[in-house]
């Protein structure tokens, strides 16, 4: 099926990136050429990811192709200096990420880190990218704090997060009889976000949390977890969970028939296509998600997907996707702002609307949130599929006002600042 992308289509897209970075250029006028800044003669794109834990496979070595796939799209030059990709694995340690983010600003001259994933890797990254006025722009991280109490001036939150996760799944689940709830979170910022915000909407459903339990991220043994999950008699046990420890808690509840019995449901909070691919169908089969993106939405997701699909051998995860067109996105804001300087970057780039494969009229607000349509999706059963990575169904579209927190609800400063609150 995969037979990768004909001489032709690959010419397209290197038109598409053409095209967008002479419109990009356009509205800024026709004296950016002249007045073209870039420091250090290179534009630098750090990779900041997991290479070997529990959310390789979400991210890692397919967030950097995505991200290079964007930048040989682009033309390899913006404003007719290089552009350059380098990546470090932070071990989902908040503090390796914290001197590898600070090493690539100060010494690597890296102007803009991407990826991100692991929520305390992240709350600590766009920490010291403000600090020095460097871009962050986050993909693989949920945490909804990124753009409310931890928002920065120069923090983008791009993919997903919690609230959107909450305002799908659990809403959904809510709706369907899930009136009462039991929580296996992961202990870090991530899982803690994701319990409260689904636990939200569970009670504004007059629903009840029953209780919850916390395990360490890359959990190899759920067993514990699930017999307090099954005594506690919820009717909907939700995995606040991701990655490699998102498989392993499926797995678990599988073999401890909590589905098969009929008296719980498994809500899997956070589950990605890769997540089903390592399940298989039949354990996966009946899970419902919220996701940004899915590979077989439309042909213009299948011809990104199948060229991704070429380079890696997998199809592309949410966050994959969301890191290509978020680099897009930032050298086109540089094209049209005629620097690379941080802060009209940012500027620029909450002027532009984000419009391809990943996203339609999507839009930066104030407080760094891009806002754009979500998907509840369910996982098929072995007979609904008809070829190799049909895994999901898309059941309801999520508009972006509704299904990320408002501006009006937001405590960052920088919607009061702006006046947007």
């Amino acid at each position: 099926m995969f037979t990768g992308v004909s001489t032709v289509k690959t010419f397209l897209w290197r038109m598409f990136a053409s095209i967008a970075l002479v419109a990009a250029t356009i509205m800024t006028g026709l004296g950016i050429a002249a007045t073209a800044k870039i420091s250090d003669d290179i534009v630098k794109i750090g990779v900041l990811t997991d290479m070997s834990g529990s959310y390789a496979d979400i991210t890692g070595k397919g967030s950097v192709e995505a991200v290079k796939m964007a930048v040989e799209d682009f033309g390899g030059k913006v404003l007719g200096k290089p552009i350059e990709v380098i990546f470090a694995d932070h071990q989902n340690k908040a503090d390796i990420a914290s001197l590898v983010s600070r090493e690539w600003f100060d010494t690597k001259k890296v102007d803009m880190i991407t990826d991100v994933v692991t929520s305390s890797v992240a709350l600590a990254v766009v920490k010291i990218a403000a600090e020095k006025k460097k871009i962050a722009i986050v993909n693989g991280a949920a945490t909804s704090r990124l753009t409310n109490e931890d928002c920065t001036p120069y923090s983008v939150h791009y993919a997903y997060d919690t609230f959107a996760v909450a305002s799908g799944t659990g809403t959904t689940m809510a709706k369907e009889g899930g009136d009462s709830w039991f929580f296996i979170t992961a202990d870090y910022a991530f899982g803690q976000s994701l319990e409260k915000d689904v636990t939200d909407v569970v009670k504004a459903a007059n629903g009840r949390v029953l209780g919850s339990v916390k395990h360490p991220l890359n959990a190899a043994d759920f067993s514990s977890y699930m017999l307090q999950a099954q005594a506690s008699g919820a009717k909907i046990i939700g995995l606040a969970n991701a990655g490699g420890d998102a498989v392993n808690a499926v797995k678990a509840a599988h073999e401890f028939g909590l589905v098969k019995s009929g008296k719980q449901k498994i809500a899997s909070l956070q589950i990605d296509i890769n997540d089903v691919h390592a399940l298989g169908l039949p354990i996966a089969q009946g899970l419902y998600s919220t996701t940004g993106f899915y590979w077989d939405m439309n042909d213009e997701t299948r011809r990104w997907s199948e060229r991704f699909f070429k380079r890696i051998g997998r199809m592309p995860s949410m966050i994959q996707a969301a890191n290509y067109s978020a680099t897009l996105h930032y050298l086109l804001a540089i094209a049209a702002a005629g620097t690379d300087d941080a802060d009209t970057v940012m500027k620029k780039m909450r002027e532009l609307p984000v419009n391809d494969f990943f996203a339609k009229d999507g839009k930066i607000r104030a407080d760094g949130r891009m806002v754009h349509d979500m998907y509840l999706v369910q996982v098929k059963t072995p007979a609904e599929s008809k070829r190799p990575w049909d895994y999901l169904n898309i059941k309801v579209v999520i508009p972006g006002d509704q299904a990320f927190r408002s501006l009006a609800q937001s405590v960052c400063s920088l919607v009061k600042n702006s006046g947007k609150g």
